[in-house]
């Protein structure tokens, strides 16, 4: 129960990745707030699974993207739980297309909901933990971001760009007691993934060392590890759970 007292956000998390993260944190200990943005069944059902932890929880709707919705989301959330110490930057779409067939709208929407949904987390949160002097931010980035993709610009940009982003923000408030890491994942058998040819997806498994596809859970036991108390000289790092595909 190394989280015990602590409130964690995980943005997007009703189901996949994030939703196997909202519960390894509350396994360790910690309250949760789920966000999500569409599907609110999905989302109470975490809720519930996490009360049955014995967590308090709650859903929460939000854009990230949307400063507004943001605001409303973290001002609920704590007058609820209280101050949010652990933030989980896991939101994300894909809309995949080749760079010629690529609309503005379809880049800016990936780049939108990453980049500025960190960013405006992030920012509504990261002033309270600095006041506390206590805080973790994971950033849920991706192997994209690492070796760029066929069909994906723009996510690539995005997952790139939150690395940037970690690193940046990890040299500003070091001092502060916050650490601020990301999370890389390989290929994850999500609703992502499930999408993907067969035949593509087979591809996959040739080129990865271990020979399979990834789990939530795995990618979530790396969000755990970094947001324990213990890891606190752990920061600006960038945690790979892909397998062996990137070394």
């Amino acid at each position: 129960m190394e989280l015990k007292g602590k409130v964690s956000l995980v943005s997007g998390s009703s189901r996949g990745i994030g939703r196997a993260i909202a519960i390894a944190l509350a396994e360790a200990g910690s309250d949760v707030v789920v966000n999500y943005v569409s599907n609110r069944a999905a989302a109470e059902e975490v809720v519930e699974k996490l009360k049955k932890l014995g967590r308090r929880a709650i859903a929460i709707k939000a854009d990230v993207s949307s400063r507004q919705q943001v605001a409303e989301m973290v001002e609920r959330a704590q007058d609820e739980f209280g101050i949010i110490q652990i933030l989980v930057n896991n939101a994300g779409i894909t809309r995949d297309r080749s760079f010629l067939k690529l609309s503005p709208e379809q880049w800016h929407e990936v780049i939108v909901t990453h980049l500025d949904g960190a960013f405006n987390l992030t920012g509504r949160l990261l002033p309270n933990m600095i006041e506390s002097k206590w805080g973790r931010i994971i950033n849920i980035t991706s192997i994209v971001g690492q070796i760029g993709n066929f069909g994906q610009s723009n996510y690539a940009v995005a997952k790139g760009g939150l690395m940037a982003f970690t690193k940046t923000l990890a040299r500003e408030v070091a001092h502060k007691g916050v650490t601020i890491n990301a999370v890389s994942p390989g290929y994850i058998e999500t609703d992502m993934t499930a999408a993907v040819p067969t035949q593509v997806l087979e591809q996959v498994k040739q080129i990865t060392p271990m020979g399979r596809l990834g789990r939530p859970e795995e990618v979530a036991v790396a969000v755990r590890f970094l947001a324990d108390p213990d890891a606190s000289f752990i920061t600006g790092q960038i945690i790979n759970v892909n397998g062996g595909m990137y070394m």
